[in-house]
């Protein structure tokens, strides 16, 4: 029998965010909070009008159409997949366990914790290597940014998440949306910046999107995250401008910090991974400015930044 490599550990579900526990800690109010905890843009794509039927009404197919037209022809999707809009990629992440018998997972530490905390909630074993009846692939990683490559996607049951992965569309693993078994997951409230939105796709095979569609029932995304969406989707140019920002962004912050002291250990263009000597003790004297940032339960010396705001680079200069 080959070798089975142990189970990972399970980490409880920490995320970004967090802001209110913040707040009980160090005072201010939310205002007052600059939130460098999380890896959605700060810079949000301006909403664009919405109809009073959008909010009104059930969504109608038209505007469904519309919304998975305008996500093929961003991403692009390939002919012989399919396109699922969702209430966020955290919905689609909670129902993928479902599409396939209970069996062993193999999820690459550290990443993304609710791919991990989703299969085992449906029974699966969430094993560090091979062999494994699933897999997931987060592309770019979430926190260190590391890639994924096509030969990876060797499971029957293969997530590639690419919710941070329209900051470097060239590496998108897209085209192998359409083998069956594979499930490709897009987020908008990260590039985009409107998580609020809540908006996210699935993309895979036919067979693969109509079985996570009964999942997720009728009418599941709202008229006016549909309207959003479309427009979203429809700009290239915007999400041109906006990747050549990032960029920029994302080296203006690493100058800050690792002349403070810090290291770089990883990131995107959406957020950056530091190592330093103590990251609580960083977290805990940015905080008392009340500049948020993230940690991990897993090591004491890596501490993440996203991106600030035009308003935030100088207060973050200043704290540090």
């Amino acid at each position: 029998m080959p070798h089975q490599a142990p189970a990972q550990p399970q980490p409880g579900r920490d995320h970004g965010g967090g802001l209110d526990a913040a707040i009980a800690r160090h005072g201010g109010t939310r205002g007052q909070w600059l939130d460098l905890s999380t890896g959605i843009n700060p810079v949000p794509y301006p909403l664009p009008p919405v109809a009073a039927a959008d909010w009104t009404a059930l969504p109608d197919r038209a505007a469904q159409t519309a919304l998975t037209d305008a996500a093929r022809a961003f991403w692009p999707v390939p002919g012989g997949a399919g396109v699922l809009a969702a209430p966020g990629a955290s919905a689609l992440i909670a129902r993928l366990p479902a599409l396939a018998p209970p069996g062993r997972v193999r999820i690459d530490a550290p990443t993304y914790n609710e791919h991990a905390a989703g299969f085992a909630a449906m029974g699966w074993s969430v094993v560090a290597g091979d062999p494994a009846e699933a897999r997931v692939l987060v592309q770019p990683n979430n926190p260190d940014g590391r890639l994924r490559y096509a030969q990876e996607a060797d499971a029957p049951l293969t997530i590639i998440d690419e919710s941070f992965c329209d900051i470097c569309p060239e590496q998108s693993l897209i085209a192998l949306a359409d083998r069956p078994g594979v499930v490709v997951l897009k987020s908008f409230g990260k590039f985009w910046g409107l998580a609020g939105l809540r908006l996210g796709f699935a993309i895979a095979a036919p067979q693969t999107i109509a079985r996570l569609a009964e999942l997720l029932g009728p009418w599941p995304v709202s008229g006016p995250a549909m309207r959003i969406g479309a427009a979203a989707l429809r700009d290239g140019r915007w999400a041109e401008e906006t990747r050549a920002r990032l960029a920029r962004d994302a080296v203006r912050l690493d100058a800050l910090m690792i002349a403070r002291g810090a290291a770089l250990a990883g990131g995107t263009d959406l957020f950056r991974l530091y190592r330093v000597a103590d990251a609580a003790a960083w977290q805990d004297r940015l905080a008392r400015q009340h500049i948020w940032t993230r940690v991990f339960p897993y090591s004491s010396q890596l501490l993440r930044l996203g991106l600030p705001a035009a308003g935030g680079w100088d207060r973050l200069e200043t704290a540090l």
